[in-house]
């Protein structure tokens, strides 16, 4: 699960990670009130900047980024960015609609740094990633000049030690009170990610600016945060923080059935059990000169009820051309599965092409069940026999 800027800021704020003064505005008249707490703050005159908050990168790019000097400048701004669609390089060419603005005083960096907490599948372990070139696609510096990305492994059993903390701060040029400063936020970060079942936490940029006493600090000038959906039930806070508005409708509707549903942009709707089985249907419909329309799991154990739900959401897609229906009975015997599929299909409407595949305990009970049902499914023998049925239907639908 994704959330905003100022959801993120808001949790940093819980573990003691300085950020700007401010807070989200869903109207330019709330947008208003947020200039006169900041100014109330930092007296008249302070700089203001107002972001439109949607679950992208690279949104001042698509001028979703406002600066404002006066209260009439500020509310001007979240009146243009609020209900616009902002377009950037990570939403795509159909853009997301702003709905709200965070409204935080600006601040001057004097220096730009990188720092994130990801889980390393390979590792199995949490790693902190700090780099000098901050303000930029971490990626982009990864590729060019990997040298200046700094890694540090934590052992889960101990968490993020002190001594981390102060080498990786020391490799940034961080000395004296700022080296201090750093190494506390670093360890708070690593904390937040840690009890908060977080998969991603990055800041970028890390800034380090004037405080409020004129003398440096280290600031997060962003934030981004990414939680484990599996934990949220941990987290009932958190799990409130979730925007639908964000979300692809299909996935969101998946979610309310329990199934693993990722939407793509092809013509053949995939229902598969297995999570590797379902990536084995999608490279195999590529093979044969198909497009899916999406991933989805419908588990080992799946229910009449999820196999209709699934059935919904897959003809829910206007450019669905075919589906492709790929079960192995292991879990559940393919006489059962067949009779859900059977089931499901009856109540609803398959406008298009339906292959299925079944394969496994009970194989041919299940194949006689489908051919029986009156139904107008086309069956196939093996992954190849289904893929090249399925990408011809969706040829000639």
């Amino acid at each position: 699960m994704n959330i905003h800027e100022y959801q993120a800021k808001e949790l940093f704020r819980q573990f003691g990670v300085m950020v700007q003064s401010g807070g989200v505005a869903r109207t330019p008249e709330e947008a208003g009130a947020r200039y006169d707490e900041i100014v109330a703050a930092f007296g008249s005159g302070a700089e203001i900047v107002v972001k439109a908050q949607i679950h992208a990168g690279g949104r001042g790019k698509g001028g979703g980024i406002k600066f404002a000097r006066t209260r009439e400048e500020c509310v001007a701004a979240a009146r243009k960015l609020i209900g616009m669609t902002l377009v950037t390089p990570q939403t795509g060419a159909q853009g997301r609609l702003v709905r709200s603005v965070l409204v935080v005083n600006a601040v001057t960096p004097q220096r730009e740094l990188y720092l994130a907490v990801l889980l390393d599948r390979v590792l199995s372990r949490p790693v902190v990633i700090a780099s000098t070139e901050g303000g930029m696609d971490i990626e982009s510096v990864a590729a060019k000049t990997p040298e200046k990305i700094l890694k540090e492994v934590v052992d889960p059993a101990l968490g993020m030690m002190p001594f981390q903390a102060r080498k990786l701060c020391r490799a940034l040029g961080l000395t004296g009170d700022l080296a201090a400063a750093g190494a506390k936020l670093m360890l708070s970060v690593y904390r937040l990610f840690w009890e908060s079942d977080c998969s991603l936490v990055e800041i970028n940029p890390l800034v380090v600016t004037a405080g409020p006493d004129g003398k440096p600090c280290v600031l997060a000038m962003d934030a981004k945060i990414n939680f484990d959906d599996n934990a949220l039930y941990r987290h009932k806070d958190i799990a409130a923080m979730r925007d639908t508005n964000e979300e692809d409708p299909r996935e969101v509707e998946a979610s309310k059935n329990d199934l693993n549903y990722i939407g793509l942009d092809g013509t053949i709707g995939c229902m598969v059990n297995g999570a590797g089985l379902a990536m084995a249907t999608m490279d195999i419909i590529k093979h044969y000169g198909g497009s899916p329309a999406n991933f989805l799991d419908v588990g080992g154990g799946a229910s009449v009820e999820q196999v209709t739900a699934a059935f919904k959401l897959l003809c829910g897609d206007k450019n669905v051309k075919a589906l492709l229906v790929n079960i192995f009975g292991g879990i559940m015997k393919c006489d059962v599965l067949a009779a859900g599929i059977v089931g499901a299909a009856k109540a609803v409407h398959i406008p298009v092409p339906l292959v299925v595949r079944l394969e496994g305990t009970n194989v041919e009970q299940g194949r006689k069940m489908l051919k029986d049902s009156g139904l107008p499914i086309i069956t196939a023998n093996g992954m190849g026999d289904a893929a090249e049925k399925v990408v011809r239907a969706a040829q000639q639908s």
